[in-house]
């Protein structure tokens, strides 16, 4: 029997990861999908008359079995992969990409959706069961349920291509990743960098049986080299790797796929009758079209700007009268940002990295959710995992009760793609009168401990660990009626209040106390260092809020205007960074063959939402801090109106019913200095 399509047995029903091989996944999406259609087949044959009970709720719980082996199987392509993996993938994206098809383009299913969406005024629906039928409508309506028969067909075809392509995008951009090293054998190449840094390096080539350091282009290696070698030539070769990325003209490469992948976007949200991708996408989210996102974006870009320009001024002279730097290039950049830092604030990472040992952050994270929402994070060792390296806990509340399972996995290591995500292995709904406790799991890349050194974060690491941990929150605290609207599974741009707002404790001292204790004396981090870690936040905040933008605008030139014209990716992305660009032009480097978060993400024409949801997070933060930042009554307020409603309601009703009003872009704008 494949131990996929059985149930698992296991505690709390976790996944059984050790006992799952890599030939049971492609059979069991297979059944899978065959009892997803028994399910759906059956609504469809129901004789008796469609009600919200026997066609909304009995479709918002179809397919549970191919969504838990679904996202047990992507989650490990991402955290864990193999060449046999993506071979996999390969095979069952087009399969579930069809199926999604067969629902959604379902004429008899889409009549039953759309006789109960007429009379959903007459039907005395709760606000959630009002939210599900509208979404569940739409799915249909936007994607092609009411197109003649022929381009129904060419729907399926783009999105089978689309599909494809996202992933060929990812698989690139990972193979590019792996197959550049930075091999030293000089010592003196090594000049500048922390002691960590090249620990790591020689950890890095040992396991290689080479002398010497390596160094990658994952982020824990990468970024430590840019901020600190002192060799700009060596500086730029890396900086020059990492931007060209599956943009070389050979096997990885990515231009074609980014070209193929925005036409046939465009095309498809043509077929739907959408002007663009863009307005296609942002009909379901906060910001509704792409003209307020561009207002939104040019609005902040007009006073960012001014202030980029002056850090930028700044930071050049501070390099020529340094090292006589004529002209600041892209590799330049860290580095030297990181010496003025110093200088101005006399703070540097290496300084506060003996204070954030990652278990103490950590553990700080849990005390901080549970000071505010009554947490209680226990590690267990009875639960399967993927990976020696993965911690499991159970997280209950005050009552005792199950809350969630959390995973934790924070190293880098071969089959893992860079960055940090948050993700669930299962996720929260009510049936049957059994409220189903999510299963949720924070990804990262931080470095690993070494012989002599546990693992010692970066400030910048510390608030990306509570930024996904606030990501985690809103999975574990989710309590709604139906999986489809639970959790995360919100409006894109109001995804990231959650743990952004989160990233506000890593500033304050009471919060710090908690846990930026020194590794080796215990002693709690100096009022000194908390005091330079809150006045340099807004350091470059112009620089950083011009960067985050111009990926924003770079995003809704691909998706928010007719790309059929472009044929020259390089071209296209000097002409959109324009507004935007500070630092020359580097030749060899393109944005798009590497981005990610709009080609292999979700995050097409949904890049802005960044900046979107720092604007509501701020605002939130800001209630916290005039009532106190662990204020029951405050912290309350949001769990229940935003932490544990998922999609339930439309977010700007949910975020008024917090704060009591709009949020406002003032309390961002102070916080990054820019008024």
């Amino acid at each position: 029997m494949n131990i996929l399509l059985q149930k698992f047995g296991t505690k709390l029903d976790t996944a059984p990861f050790s006992k799952i091989k890599n030939e049971d996944y492609f059979p069991a999406f297979q059944e899978a999908i065959n009892l997803a259609k028994a399910e759906i087949d059956a609504i469809i044959n129901n004789t008796e008359s469609p009600t919200f009970q026997n066609t909304i709720e009995a479709l918002s719980f179809s397919g549970d079995v191919l969504e838990r082996i679904s996202s047990i199987f992507f989650n490990l392509n991402s955290a864990e992969t193999s060449d046999e993996m993506q071979k996999i993938a390969q095979e069952v994206s087009p399969l579930l990409s069809e199926f999604g098809n067969d629902v959604r383009l379902n004429a008899d299913l889409f009549a039953k959706v759309k006789t109960i969406y007429e009379q959903k005024e007459s039907l005395n629906l709760n606000p959630e069961q009002k939210t599900l039928l509208d979404k569940q409508y739409k799915s249909f309506s936007r994607n092609g349920a009411n197109l003649p028969e022929e381009k129904k067909n060419q729907l399926r075809e783009i999105d089978k291509e689309l599909s494809k392509l996202s992933l060929q995008f990812g698989e690139n951009v990972l193979a590019e990743t792996n197959a550049f090293e930075l091999h030293l054998t000089d010592k003196k190449d090594l000049a500048g960098l922390p002691e960590g840094t090249i620990e790591a390096a020689c950890y890095l080539a040992k396991a290689q049986e080479k002398e010497g350091w390596i160094i990658t282009l994952d982020h824990p290696s990468y970024i430590p080299f840019v901020t600190y070698a002192d060799n700009r030539e060596l500086r730029k070769k890396i900086t020059i790797a990492f931007g060209a990325r599956s943009f070389q003209n050979n096997e990885f490469d990515n231009q074609e796929i980014v070209l193929k992948i925005a036409k046939l976007r465009f095309e498809r949200a043509n077929l739907l009758g959408y002007k663009t991708h863009a307005h296609f996408v942002l009909e379901e989210r906060m910001a509704e079209s792409p003209e307020k996102v561009l207002s939104f974006s040019n609005d902040l870009l007009a006073k960012a700007k001014p202030a980029a320009q002056r850090e930028f001024a700044q930071l050049s002279a501070f390099a020529k009268e340094l090292d006589g730097i004529e002209q600041l290039e892209k590799w330049d950049s860290a580095y030297y940002s990181e010496k003025l830092k110093q200088q101005l604030f006399n703070l540097d990472d290496e300084k506060l990295k003996p204070y954030f040992q990652l278990e103490k952050v950590l553990n700080g994270a849990f005390t901080i959710a549970e000071k505010l929402y009554g947490l209680t994070f226990t590690e267990v060792f009875d639960i399967d995992k993927y990976h020696e390296e993965v911690t499991t806990y159970e997280v209950t509340n005050k009552n005792n009760e199950l809350v969630a399972v959390f995973y934790a996995d924070f190293f880098p290591r071969k089959g893992k793609r860079n960055g940090a995500w948050m993700t669930s292995f299962k996720s929260q709904y009510i049936k049957d009168g059994k409220n189903e406790r999510p299963h949720i799991s924070n990804v990262c890349n931080f470095t690993k401990p070494t012989e002599t050194k546990p693992s010692l974060l970066t400030f910048n690491e510390v608030t990306t660990l509570f930024h996904e941990f606030g990501h985690g929150l809103h999975g574990m605290l989710a309590n709604t009626e139906y999986p489809d609207l639970s959790g995360t599974s919100v409006y894109w741009d109001f995804v990231e209040l959650p743990s952004q707002i989160m990233e506000n404790w890593c500033y304050e001292p009471e919060a710090l106390a908690l846990f930026a204790h020194h590794y080796e004396t215990g002693e709690v981090i100096p009022q000194e260092y908390v005091e330079k870690i809150k006045e340099s936040a807004s350091f470059q905040q112009g620089m950083a809020t011009n960067r985050q933008l111009s990926f924003g605008l770079l995003d809704m030139a691909w998706h928010g205007q007719d790309p059929t014209n472009i044929t020259d990716i390089k071209t296209f992305e000097t002409e959109q960074f324009a507004s935007t660009q500070l630092y020359p032009e580097v030749k060899e480097n393109a944005m798009s063959t590497a981005f990610s978060h709009i080609f292999q993400g979700g995050y097409s024409s949904g890049y802005y939402s960044y900046k979107w949801a720092e604007v509501l997070d701020a605002d939130a933060f800001e209630y916290f801090q005039e009532n106190g930042i662990f204020n029951q009554e405050v912290a309350e307020k949001f769990k229940e109106n935003v932490l544990s409603k998922g999609g339930t309601e439309h977010p700007m009703i949910l975020y008024k019913r917090f704060r009591g009003q709009e949020p406002k872009p003032d309390a961002l704008l102070k916080r990054a200095g820019l008024i």
